[in-house]
Order: C-alpha cells, then sequence, then structure tokens
C-alpha cells in the first residue's frame, strides 16, 4: 500500500508514520518536505521513508507529486497548526491551510487516481460553544474564534464539497487537542513540560509562566489519534466528519498541576498578560460515539501517563 503523508516531519506526522510502519503490512510511505524542515522528529525512521521536497500552496509540485507517486492513501497533516500563530499571520495561515487543501484535491481530480484521503481538521472549528452543547457532536454550530479555526472550517467545507461535487473518498476528522511525546515547545502541555525541567535541573527560578489557565480542553494521546486517523481511512464511511476526542475536559490549570505533582517540585505560578489570546474558546469537550461506533476506537493512553512522557521527552533534550 502507497500512503503519503503530508506534514511528515511534524508532530502528528511523524507518530503516524511510526504507526504505519509498526502496524501496517507492506507498506510505503511517502513524506511531503519542505527545505527547513526540521527532521528531528522522523530521524529515528527517515531510512524507511521517502521524502518529497513540496511546496503544499504550489499546484503544480503537488501534482507532480500525486501523479508521479499514485498514493493509495493520503493523509492531509500539512498545516500551520498553532492558533496564536494565526493571528499575527492570517493571511500565511489561510493560505497554507485552504489552497494546500485544494491543491490536493484538484491534483488527485487530474490524476484519474481514486485514493482514500484524510483531511485533519480540528476542534477548533467549534469556537464559542455554550454549556448546555457539551459534549460537541459533529452537528454542532461553527463558531470559530480565531483565524486558525477559520481556515480549518475552510478544509472541512472543501472536502465536503470535492465529496458531493466529485465524489472524492474523503473523511474529515475534527480532532481536539491531542498531546504526547515531541509537542512543539509552543503547545501548553510543552511549553509547561518545559519550564518545570528547567526548574527540576535549576535552570530557571522556582517559577512558571502562564496564560489563561481556565479554559477547559479535552486531550487525548497523540499516539491514539494517530491511530483513530488511520481507522477513520479503514472503517470509516466516505464523505463523513468524525470527531476524535477523549470525551474528558481538563482545565490549562489542572495539567499544571498535574505536570508539577508528577516532578515533584515546588513553583511560584506567574501570569504573564502577553500570554493571553485576543479571544480564547472557553470550553471544548467532545462527543466520540459516532466514530466509536463507526470504528471501533477508543483512547487507551492514560492522559497522566502521556504527561509523565512529555516530561521524560523534555528531560532528555534540555
Amino acid at each position: 500500500m502507497r500512503v503519503l503523508i503530508t506534514g511528515i516531519t511534524g508532530f502528528a506526522g511523524s507518530h503516524l508514520a511510526d504507526y504505519l510502519l509498526d502496524n501496517v503490512g507492506d507498506v510505503e510511505v511517502f513524506g511531503t518536505t519542505r527545505w527547513r524542515s526540521p527532521t528531528a522528529n522522523i530521524d529515528h525512521i527517515r531510512d524507511r521513508i521517502e521524502f518529497v521536497e513540496t511546496d503544499l500552496r504550489d499546484a503544480s509540485s503537488v501534482e507532480e507529486l500525486v501523479r508521479n507517486f499514485k498514493p493509495e492513501r493520503v493523509f492531509h497533516l500539512a498545516a500551520q497548526s498553532y492558533v496564536v500563530t494565526s493571528w499575527k499571520a492570517p493571511t500565511e495561515t489561510i493560505t497554507t491551510n485552504i489552497i494546500g487543501t485544494v491543491n490536493i484535491f484538484e491534483a488527485v481530480r487530474r490524476a484519474g487516481i481514486t485514493p482514500k484521503i484524510l483531511v485533519a481538521c480540528s476542534s477548533e472549528e467549534y469556537g464559542y460553544v455554550e454549556p448546555d452543547e457539551v459534549p460537541i457532536t459533529e452537528d454542532n454550530p461553527m463558531r470559530p474564534l480565531s483565524p486558525y479555526g477559520v481556515s480549518k472550517v475552510g478544509q472541512d467545507l472543501l472536502a465536503y464539497q470535492y465529496f458531493k461535487s466529485f465524489g472524492l473518498d474523503v473523511v474529515r476528522t475534527r480532532a481536539f487537542n491531542h498531546t504526547g511525546p515531541r509537542r512543539g515547545r509552543v503547545f501548553v502541555c510543552s511549553d509547561f513540560a518545559i519550564q518545570v525541567v528547567e526548574v527540576e535541573k535549576k535552570l530557571r527560578p522556582p517559577e512558571v509562566t502562564v496564560g489563561n489557565l481556565d479554559a477547559i480542553r479535552d486531550f487525548t494521546d497523540v499516539r491514539d489519534t494517530v491511530r483513530a486517523y488511520w481507522l477513520a481511512l479503514e472503517k470509516g464511511k466516505k464523505g463523513e466528519v468524525y470527531n476524535i476526542a477523549s470525551g474528558t475536559g481538563h482545565s490549562i490549570g489542572e495539567i499544571l498541576d498535574k505536570l508539577v505533582a508528577i516532578s515533584g517540585v515546588d513553583v511560584e505560578v506567574v501570569q504573564d498578560p502577553a500570554r493571553l489570546r485576543p479571544s480564547d474558546v472557553p470550553l471544548l469537550i467532545g462527543d466520540n460515539n459516532k466514530f466509536r461506533a463507526d470504528t471501533g476506537w477508543e483512547p487507551e493512553i492514560h492522559f497522566d501517563q502521556t504527561l509523565s512522557d512529555i516530561l521524560d521527552y523534555w528531560r532528555e533534550r534540555i
């Protein structure tokens, strides 16, 4: 089976490559990269993968990739994926995430092939959620509160449109927060873990700088999430959209408390106004019943284990 992963050097992309190579027999894995893509996440498997330098915003580049490779599965994970960055670079976020998706769909159409395609969308599409709408189902209104959320709504609706208009075999997944080893420094679990490890190693004063601790998020371990991506294409229904979620909410403050408890350090919590967003989604907890019913998936890794693994990951790198 020929599998294409866009964004393979990223957080989820690298874990998906691990999953495919370890669990799917007779698989050829290709991944898109850019010249400046860091490779630390996939250095341990780079001899088992073929990399193709591709700018997804360049239609001709994407068309050549798809025509030459002729994938049977496409996992479209490449994106500008950081909400805070989307406030600073809204145009780049919209262009990368929406135009890149159009280029993939058009390349598949023009190549005359029929791969199964997963488009990795996001719970940020839901945005502002009323308390009585929790847990959030796939039918909930979308009220995005960031340029990133808007870009993901665009990806999502384009996937639906190409399914209805051209019969593309597309499945959309709205993943709620996923975290684990290799998560970038700017994301909250890694950000807190790095600060805690620096306190452990006496590289910083015993304090942790934070933003909004009240927001509640639904976290799934990335290793469970990429298994869900695989099942979405193997068992999910063509054209459908699925929440990938644990169904359990944790406040950001609770995450910090858990990391500090696992570590055993004593810290002072300092709020930095610069870490607060222009608008923040207060509550995101997902309903995963539809996905579980269609695929049999359920999360297997406990959140405390995920946080412990993140601490260990950064202990090895700081």
